[in-house]
């Protein structure tokens, strides 16, 4: 589980394609320096699993099909800028949300609208998951617990402060960029549980 608080702005600094899958190697010496083999890194919102720490700060990934698939890890190249966070620990306070690393599908930024110090950005969103956003609830972009200011059937828009304009990918990110989406859990469980009762 992890909280949607990006710790660190990480590269990649290799990626190995195979034939249903890709390993990456990622540069990130504040996630690396407490983690062994097996701990959990979101990258870019991305639950990935260590498979090795490597010297320099970097430890390397396997990324499954289903994965490359369902997220816009396919399109991550090396030199790539990663939003990195290790799994939150249980003695440690919520920061943002409850975020479970399972990317729910696909955004593309569609507008940046800038003020003095802050900035809006719209995202598309996807039909199939519009049910479970709400104005002023919580969604993942990238790994970034975010705040929905604005909502529209097709779109949704989040409100960047300048930490996270200088510290996470977003605020680099330009139009039709691909983002990761994880919807809030709670809503998806509410939304099982009614169903079952009008069963």
């Amino acid at each position: 589980m992890f909280t949607g608080i990006v710790e660190e702005l990480g590269e990649v600094v290799g990626k190995e394609e195979l034939a249903d899958s890709a390993r990456f190697i990622i540069r990130g010496p504040v996630v690396t320096s407490d983690a062994r083999h097996g701990d959990s890194i979101a990258v870019n919102g991305v639950c990935l699993t260590v498979v090795d720490v490597l010297p320099g700060g970097q430890f390397s990934a396997d990324v499954m099909a289903e994965t490359l698939n369902r997220s816009s890890l396919a399109a991550v190249g090396v030199g790539g800028a990663v939003n990195l966070e290790r799994a939150a620990a249980i003695n440690s306070r919520l920061g943002g949300h409850i975020v479970q690393g399972h990317v729910d599908g696909t955004g593309r930024v569609v507008s940046r609208t800038p003020f003095e110090y802050w900035e809006v950005v719209r995202i598309a969103l996807p039909a199939e998951l519009s049910r479970y956003v709400v104005e002023k609830g919580s969604i993942t972009v990238d790994g970034i617990s975010l705040t929905v200011s604005g909502l529209g059937d097709d779109w949704f828009e989040v409100s960047l402060i300048p930490t996270t304009l200088s510290l996470t990918t977003l605020g680099r990110s330009g139009l039709r960029t691909l983002v990761n989406l994880e919807v809030d859990v709670i809503a998806k469980y509410v939304e099982r549980l009614l169903a079952d009762r009008e069963r």
